[in-house]
């Protein structure tokens, strides 16, 4: 696998493949990768015949009281976890090849409404940061396809609002979300959570799936909702929401409606916020 800095590497590279007919899959991350993230290489390697990864911890996407300065840098892992799992390409740009003029006098770019509801409610501007990096990697890497997690539901709906918006030539794939064997979805963060805080973590995707039965059952999404918050919190867990959701949108759905729905869920155990979802479909 090739590691690169630098624009000229990069795109020489990608060059090369296009010259041969190839196809680009791309695996935008934040790095400090785990299983799930390599389960989005091998997504993509089975969509595309040469795969490109990014490792990039982009400030834009940190509001003020969270750490970016101490987000895990594991470029020496993570370059040997992509090897094995058949990357062709490693980008792992500085902060001022992302952002020449410095991040806070960047270009940004705004996906209205699908932000400003759920985590764009409780990390104002987080979003803006997120579809300003994606689309600069776009222009970059100029894929076939992009693989993300559904785990990060809301944020591959602004990546698919995005990429519709501005009629980007990616196709963006939805990769499932990849869980330990107690229901818990694999994230970085779960490396925070003490062993008591471990045991309990599943307690959200158990919660998610009784969400998804009830409405199944014809009990309103307003109830289920209150259920859901009521069973966390007497657990311990610090609730930031548990919704129901349409899926493509992110609005609150109709009386009634059953089609179409998503089940969402961010809570702080301990020091340590969880996120995960389920599609009721």
């Amino acid at each position: 696998m090739q590691t690169v800095q630098d624009v000229a590497a990069l795109r020489a590279a990608i060059r090369g493949w296009r010259a041969q007919g190839q196809t680009v899959g791309f695996v935008p991350t934040m790095g400090n990768l785990h299983a799930g993230h390599h389960s989005l290489i091998k997504l993509a390697r089975a969509r595309a015949d040469r795969v490109v990864a990014s490792v990039f911890v982009n400030p834009t996407q940190f509001g003020p009281n969270e750490d970016f300065e101490r987000y895990p840098r594991t470029l020496a892992q993570d370059q040997a976890g992509l090897a094995e799992h058949d990357c062709d390409l490693l980008f792992a740009p500085e902060v001022a090849t992302i952002y020449p003029f410095g991040a806070a006098h960047s270009v940004s770019l705004r996906v209205p409404q699908i932000t400003e509801v759920l985590e764009g409610a409780h990390r104002p501007g987080h979003f803006d940061g997120v579809a300003t990096v994606v689309c600069k990697l776009f222009n970059l890497v100029q894929p076939d396809i992009a693989v993300f997690g559904q785990k990060d539901f809301q944020q591959l709906k602004v990546i698919e609002r995005m990429v519709r918006d501005l009629s980007l030539p990616v196709k963006v794939v939805a990769a499932p979300t990849q869980r330990a064997e107690d229901g818990l979805a694999l994230s970085s963060r779960n490396q925070y959570l003490g062993p008591e805080e471990r045991a309990r973590a599943p307690l959200i995707h158990e919660t998610l799936l009784q969400m998804r039965d009830l409405v199944a059952k014809g009990h309103a999404w307003r109830v289920v909702e209150q259920a859901a918050a009521s069973k966390l919190e007497r657990a311990g867990f610090v609730l930031d929401y548990a919704v129901v959701r349409r899926a493509e949108d992110l609005a609150e759905p109709a009386e009634g409606e059953r089609e179409g729905l998503v089940a969402l869920i961010a809570a702080r155990l301990g020091a340590t916020r969880l996120i995960d979802n389920l599609s009721f479909d």
